[in-house]
């Protein structure tokens, strides 16, 4: 298979991704204000996107090595958008905050079951063209559709001020999405093409050291994340920002994580984990201009968020694809993001609770958990050298 083959089935999955990011993060960026219409209270949706991450990740433990033992990737693929792509524009019809979180819930639960499955495919591709621009680019379509979809929620809050027309809307990128998934598979059904490896021969082999260090480290960077309803909630308690703004302020910082993602891609091919520290060190600074900042400086904080997330989201993929071979990478996928979603949801509940008693205690809480990240990181940067 040639580079250029394997940058377009990159594109191929970039596409998909890119409407599907339209959908569901355009209603990301809503749904911390939404379930405050119905009656959420900050703890309520704290643990809510805590809990969404949490089932969103535990998942992934099952679905990839249900992926690795079966080989079945795009089968997995199938079914986690196609559950994670409905459940958002039937947010339209919730009339009680507990059945839009179980709606936001089930959405997370669909990208559970299809990313480690997705990410495979990608890792193999990404073989030709060097790990960090593979997964960067796809990084990078990914977050144009999430800088799409928060900008046209906005749009159309501003013209009918009612969160449920916002959701319906998002049903249209839905559709598009699985098009371009089905229009994908057939002209790449067989993604393993890219990438030769002796399943027989690393089957049996165990995960190294490294990886379990590299694990911790990803699961610390997860406990300090930050998730934007809880964001967007203090925006809407404070009226930092309009309600029809919000929205584009989420807008902004996946833009910025889009353009990151290609910056730091190619930084990772470089300097390797390091490039992951610079991230860990935005996201980490984000936080305080978040919520201690005037307009402006929380506008400039959302950028550094998005400048975080969009390098911790290429290299923590990247990184794995390098350290663990083809035979067992849907296993490891799926073990990373498990860790990941338990620390998320521990650290996402945490934060939303001491955002009710004490907001100097969870903007210092959310900071220490990722930079504690950082010596981990330089232990799994000397094993590498």
């Amino acid at each position: 298979m040639s580079r250029q083959s394997a940058i377009r089935f990159i594109v191929a999955i970039g596409t998909i991704s890119l409407f599907a990011d339209v959908t569901y993060e355009g209603a990301r960026s809503i749904n911390g204000p939404f379930l405050g219409t119905l009656g959420a209270s900050a703890a309520a949706i704290g643990i809510t996107a805590g809990a969404g991450e949490l089932i969103g990740y535990v998942l992934r433990l099952f679905s990839g090595a249900a992926a690795d033992r079966t080989q079945r990737y795009w089968t997995f693929t199938i079914i986690g958008y196609c559950i994670n792509l409905l459940a958002v524009p039937l947010m339209a019809l919730a009339n009680h905050w507990g059945i839009a979180a179980a709606l936001i819930i089930a959405e997370r639960a669909g990208k559970a079951i299809r990313t480690p499955a997705r990410d495979v495919m990608l890792s193999q591709a990404s073989k030709i063209v060097g790990r960090g621009w593979g997964f960067g680019l796809h990084e990078f379509m990914d977050q144009f559709g999430a800088f799409l979809g928060p900008l046209m929620v906005a749009l159309v809050l501003k013209q009918t001020g009612h969160y449920s027309s916002a959701y319906a809307l998002l049903a249209i990128p839905a559709g598009l999405a699985l098009a371009s998934m089905f229009t994908a598979i057939k002209f790449y059904p067989d993604s393993s093409r890219f990438e030769e490896s002796k399943t027989n021969d690393l089957a049996g082999k165990k995960l190294p050291r490294a990886f379990w260090i590299y694990v911790a480290a990803a699961g610390l960077v997860a406990a300090g994340v930050v998730d934007y309803p809880l964001i967007a909630f203090h925006f809407h308690q404070t009226s930092l920002v309009s309600p029809a703004t919000i929205p584009v302020f989420y807008a902004i910082a996946m833009g910025v994580e889009g353009l990151m993602a290609l910056l730091f891609g190619k930084l990772f091919d470089r300097i390797g984990t390091s490039a992951l520290i610079v991230g860990v060190l935005l996201s980490a600074a984000s936080t305080p201009l978040v919520f201690f900042g005037s307009l402006y400086v929380a506008l400039v904080g959302m950028a550094l968020w998005g400048a975080g997330m969009g390098a911790q989201q290429t290299t923590l993929r990247a990184r794995i694809a390098d350290m663990v071979p083809a035979a067992k990478r849907g296993s490891a996928y799926g073990i990373f993001n498990t860790v990941f979603g338990i620390l998320w949801f521990a650290g996402s509940s945490a934060i939303g609770i001491l955002y009710g008693r004490s907001l100097i205690a969870a903007v210092v809480f959310a900071a220490a958990a990722q930079l504690a990240a950082i010596p981990l990181l330089l232990m799994v940067r000397r094993k590498s050298a």
